[in-house]
């Protein structure tokens, strides 16, 4: 039995998630908290085996909140259930080795999959969110500095740097003086890989 603790501050979803949850005869849901404060408080009695959280709760940071769960349960097992797109949250979250990252309005087969998954000790991220695979981002979240600066020139990571904090093409274009033809074949050559 896969034992599933949900960290929601919406009672109606927590409630809708839980019964449907419930229904598979392989996952229990074994308790519930409101908010991230709930949660440490239960945190050093829970069983569970996958913790299933909100990014966005109303009392803490998700990576403040992180933190302080790898610090009571270094190995617990994590799928952020959200709806939250934007590729800055998953690589934040990514620092502090989440297993799952799910969005809210996915089928509920994609979220038992991936609840299953996680459980046998692998991994899962939404395929609509445009990010690099775990394992590619993960690697590159050690390469050292000086390596960076021999792959990509000083003006491409002037680029990179703000297409990572999700600015617009058009955006990028008026902050770094550039067209936005330019910043689009910057964009389309290292999401593809041609700047090495």
């Amino acid at each position: 039995m896969i034992k599933v603790f949900i960290v929601e501050d919406h009672e109606m979803y927590v409630e809708g998630l839980s019964l449907l949850l419930k229904k598979q005869l392989d996952i229990d849901v074994t308790g519930t908290a409101a908010n991230g404060t709930m949660l440490l408080e239960k945190l050093p009695l829970i069983d569970a085996d996958i913790l299933l959280l909100d990014v966005q709760l109303p009392d803490t940071s998700e990576e403040d909140l992180l933190k302080k769960i790898r610090l009571i349960k270094p190995a617990q097992k994590i799928i952020y259930l959200t709806l939250m797109r934007g590729t800055r949250y998953v690589h934040k979250l990514l620092r502090h080795n989440i297993q799952g990252y799910v969005l809210k309005n996915a089928p509920l087969e994609e979220l038992l999959g991936t609840i299953r998954e996680v459980y046998k000790g692998g991994t899962y991220f939404s395929k609509e969110i445009d990010i690099l695979s775990s394992n590619d981002f993960r690697a590159t979240l050690t390469l050292e500095e000086k390596k960076v600066a021999e792959i990509l020139s000083k003006r491409e990571i002037e680029v990179l740097t703000l297409i990572c904090k999700e600015f617009s093409n058009v955006e990028i274009a008026e902050k770094l003086f550039l067209s936005v033809s330019t910043v689009g074949l910057v964009r389309f050559a290292l999401k593809n890989k041609l700047i090495e």
